[in-house]
């Protein structure tokens, strides 16, 4: 069962002889990234004004069992993406290591690619799905409009801003995706499955789950930029430096605004802890 599984996910003819290319693979072209990222802000746009103008003032439109599936199908994707990519990464590092080991170590190698790597080969063709993986991520959106007659400014950047990160990793063989996408999916495995289990109607956290894990991933993510950044100068360069300098900037940018929403949230969170502590001193 095990090497089957191996086979499909990091030995399979199609991961490994993977190339990105703007000619042979689906998305890959600038005028797509731009024109489905203006799509999905003016389709989510409209939908804010469509229900602001023909549904009733805080009546939400019901969607049934339709989150509760998505999430459980981007919990999945999640989890078979971050299997492949560390089986492929433990794969590329046992076949390639005779090119760099003299001066980088294995998990150097994960943050710092080597000079004149190209997109290509079993962790580019997970850092691919990963990237169609972000159009799927972009429903959520459209949910929570239906849920909450809301259009959440953050919700829309953080989607455009993160599909806009994994082009620039597949584009210019960004150094630390491999990294970055392991700590990402393995977040979204669980927020997304923790996600549907709610939406079932199971009980959930006693504690702000969704908002902590993403905490500790944008607090993975700016260890990882600190260790590049280091190894970049210390090891004769990393490849694709100049996407990870726009990458660190949109992530500084992403992190800001997170911790003003997650302060936010937090106080509404404690407001609602004393309304609690008082309903239960008026009933005694």
């Amino acid at each position: 069962m095990t090497a089957v599984v191996t086979y499909y996910l990091s030995q399979h003819p199609s991961i490994i002889t993977f190339r990105w290319s703007h000619t042979q693979s689906w998305g890959s072209t600038w005028s797509f990234l731009v024109t489905s990222i203006a799509l999905y802000l003016t389709l989510s746009s409209l939908l804010h004004l469509f229900l602001s103008l023909l549904v009733k003032r805080g009546r939400p439109v019901p969607l049934g069992p339709i989150p509760a599936l998505h999430s459980l199908i981007m919990s999945v994707v999640s989890a078979v993406i971050f299997a492949g990519i560390l089986l492929s990464a433990a794969a590329e590092i046992k076949e390639t290591r005779w090119f760099w080991r003299r001066s980088k170590t294995p998990f150097q190698w994960l943050l710092c690619f080597p000079l004149g790597t190209r997109p290509s080969g079993r962790v580019f063709f997970w850092s691919y799905v990963f990237y169609l993986s972000r159009f799927l991520h972009m429903f959520r959106t459209i949910f929570t409009i239906f849920r909450t007659r809301k259009l959440n400014f953050f919700h829309l950047f953080n989607n455009s801003i993160l599909t806009i990160m994994s082009f620039l990793w597949l584009e210019f063989s960004q150094s630390f995706q491999v990294l970055a996408i392991l700590f990402t999916t393995l977040v979204y495995s669980a927020v997304y499955g923790y996600r549907f289990w709610t939406g079932i109607g199971l009980p959930s956290a006693c504690f702000p789950f969704v908002l902590n894990c993403q905490i500790l991933l944008l607090g993975c993510n700016l260890v990882c930029h600190v260790g590049v950044l280091m190894l970049h100068f210390m090891k004769g360069g990393c490849n694709g430096i100049g996407a990870w300098v726009l990458n660190s900037i949109l992530n500084g940018v992403i992190l800001l605004l997170f911790l003003k929403f997650y302060v936010q949230s937090r106080r509404k969170y404690g407001k609602q802890a004393e309304v609690r502590e008082i309903v239960k001193d008026k009933d005694l």
